[in-house]
């Protein structure tokens, strides 16, 4: 029994030592409602910034800057930029993901493609004079299909150019348009219904009227799609990589 007791002590002390060596990490998130940290009002409504937060070991701390309604252009327009690039270290990741709501012409937040991309430069050049390491990601896909069931983009022109710039600018780049894609095709078109914020009337007290919302997820399809993130982490082989915790997530 001692010589049990003194191994687990001798492992708990090596897995501290060797926490205590890891330089710390710091990820920024910017982005839209998809990412974002949502008051309590909003539940189950979750941006997959929330759940990305605890998978990773003590040495990260994540750091979501991202709200609802933004746009490239907003995001800067409104000073929320600023504050991320002034704070920036060396070894900090800055997590890139718009398009939502610079793509759409109706809204305020409208950018136009080339703003868009010029935005785009500007947090990968910011970055790096800061010697952080930025990470650009298409938009998260919204949920539609097709008369038969297959998937449909809604990004493509947006996304499209996330991965111009992510070219030109030698940028890791998570796809994460395709990947969500994806999921949703593997869900199928009624069961994807439970990565979004799908609710019938009465269902929840924060929706007495339901929700019929095919852009924000679910807690579950937050969890789905921060693993797709990860998983692309892992793919880049990013130094970040070393500090993912393995947890698995299963959909009941």
């Amino acid at each position: 029994m001692m010589r049990l007791l003194v191994m687990a002590a001798s492992v708990l002390l090596m897995s501290c030592v060797m926490m205590q060596d890891k330089k710390p990490i710091k990820v920024y998130l910017i982005g839209d409602s998809t990412i974002s940290i949502k008051e309590t009002k909003a539940y189950p409504e979750t941006g997959w910034g929330m759940p990305f937060v605890y998978f990773f070991d003590e040495s990260v701390t994540v750091d979501n800057r991202a709200k609802n309604g933004r746009s490239t252009r907003t995001f800067i327009e409104e000073g929320l930029w600023q504050p991320v690039s002034d704070n920036l270290k060396e070894g900090d990741y800055v997590f890139i993901q718009f398009g939502h709501n610079d793509e759409v012409e109706t809204k305020k937040s409208y950018t136009p493609k080339e703003q868009y991309k010029a935005n785009l430069a500007r947090f990968i050049t910011e970055a790096r004079n800061k010697k952080a390491i930025p990470v650009l990601l298409t938009p998260a896909a919204r949920r539609k299909f097709d008369a038969i069931g297959k998937i449909e983009g809604t990004h493509n022109e947006y996304s499209e150019l996330v991965r111009e710039v992510a070219k030109k600018y030698k940028a890791p780049l998570i796809d994460l348009d395709v990947k969500s894609q994806a999921l949703l095709q593997q869900f199928g078109a009624e069961n994807s219904k439970h990565l979004f914020l799908q609710l019938e009337p009465g269902e929840h007290p924060n929706y007495p009227d339901g929700k019929d919302d095919n852009t924000h997820f679910s807690e579950l399809g937050a969890r789905k799609v921060a693993q797709l993130v990860l998983a692309d982490i892992r793919n880049l082989k990013l130094e970040l990589a070393d500090r993912i915790v393995k947890k698995e997530v299963k959909a009941n």
